[in-house]
């Protein structure tokens, strides 16, 4: 074998130590990879526990800061509700209110409807009495002004009575003594029945002159000093009904 060896030649050696060189450099390189990659899962198992760690403080600080974030928001949520709640308490109380307004208002509204007509039938009823009593006293003004002189008429009529017999005795009778008598006894009889009713006749001879009571038709001259502004003769007598003047007496007065 050997002798049928053939020698190489120098292009082959250079070709067969060119591969020699790339087989050594791939093994190289595929050591060098090994060893990577084994450091790299050793340096994964070392770091994966400090990577699960400081996993895990994130997850926990995210959390915390979600918790806070979540409690938050809880609470706004319930400061909303209580809101609400507190907006509907409050829709509540004034609807409330204005219900017991309204109630309170209509009550009121009753009583002052209520007392309005009780003064309105009170003023009606006060009206109509005033109207009717207003009409009753007209009425019996009227009456009066009519029947007020019948006591009066009745209590002449004996008085005329007798100026009738007096007067058939003074056709009859001769002694003109006797009538005149009779007639004074009628004259007096009448002043009597006049003063009963409160007439009386006012005082005039001898008294000083009144121009409330009398009347002065003329004037004389008076025959000594006491008789000056006296009333000397009476050409009227006036008479009083119960103190007011029913007729002036007309009078003489001596100046």
């Amino acid at each position: 074998i050997e002798k049928n060896k053939k020698p190489l030649s120098n292009q082959d050696n250079q070709d067969n130590q060119a591969q020699s060189d790339n087989l050594n450099k791939e093994n190289l390189n595929d050591n060098r990879n090994n060893k990577k990659a084994g450091n790299q899962k050793q340096n994964n198992k070392t770091e994966s526990p400090e990577k699960e760690n400081n996993m895990e403080a994130t997850n926990n600080r995210k959390d915390k800061e979600q918790e806070p974030v979540d409690n938050k928001n809880f609470d706004v949520e319930n400061i909303e509700d209580q809101e609400l709640s507190q907006d509907e308490t409050e829709q509540d109380e004034s609807v409330k209110e204005k219900e017991i307004s309204e109630d309170i208002r209509d009550e009121k509204f009753l009583e002052l409807q209520a007392k309005f007509d009780d003064l309105n039938d009170r003023y009606l009823r006060l009206f109509s009495e005033f109207d009717n009593f207003r009409k009753r006293t007209i009425k019996e003004k009227l009456d009066l002004t009519k029947t007020a002189s019948e006591d009066i008429i009745t209590s002449l009529l004996p008085i005329i009575d007798d100026l009738d017999r007096a007067l058939e005795a003074a056709d009859n009778e001769d002694n003109k003594e006797s009538v005149k008598k009779g007639l004074e006894l009628i004259l007096n009889k009448l002043k009597t029945t006049l003063r009963q009713k409160g007439m009386e006749e006012i005082k005039a001879i001898g008294e000083d002159f009144n121009t409330d009571l009398h009347e002065a038709v003329s004037n004389v001259k008076a025959e000594n000093k006491k008789d000056k502004g006296k009333i000397v003769d009476v050409v009227q007598k006036g008479y009083l009904l119960n103190g007011k003047v029913l007729r002036y007496a007309k009078v003489v007065v001596a100046n």
